[in-house]
């Protein structure tokens, strides 16, 4: 039984399901579409929006402890890639500055040919094309 037990183990140990998460998570950011399988897709999810909230929350206009430290927290998760970090700040945070919520959307794109397993678009919402 599943009592208790909560998250998706993908079949991976912890330092790879943590490697997985901001590997994901950094090309998604780059991209702003990857496609991968929808247990993937879930997992990730979750982890960028919480990401992109922590931008929001230290834009330039607010305090500037907060922004330093928001900035800090978020290279912290995206190994310190400063492109990427730069990118969620001053490209993606304004974006949805005014969204309560909600900044991903998940494609079912059918089965993969080799394993069949479930194959999804994971983008961000209102990207220019």
């Amino acid at each position: 039984m599943r009592h208790r037990m909560h998250g998706k183990h993908l079949g991976r140990d912890t330092d790879q399901r943590k490697a997985l998460r901001r590997g994901l998570a950094v090309q998604l950011l780059q991209h702003e579409r990857i496609q991968t399988t929808e247990a993937k897709a879930d997992f990730v999810r979750a982890y960028v929006e919480r990401l992109i909230t922590t931008a929001k929350r230290g834009l330039a206009h607010s305090d500037p402890n907060r922004a330093i430290h928001a900035r800090r927290i978020a290279a912290s998760r995206l190994n310190n890639d400063r492109e990427i970090v730069g990118k969620l700040f001053e490209t993606l945070a304004p974006r949805y500055e005014n969204r309560a919520g909600g900044y991903t959307r998940v494609v079912k794109l059918g089965p993969r040919k080799g394993d069949a397993a479930e194959m999804v678009l994971l983008e961000l919402v209102d990207r220019p094309e």
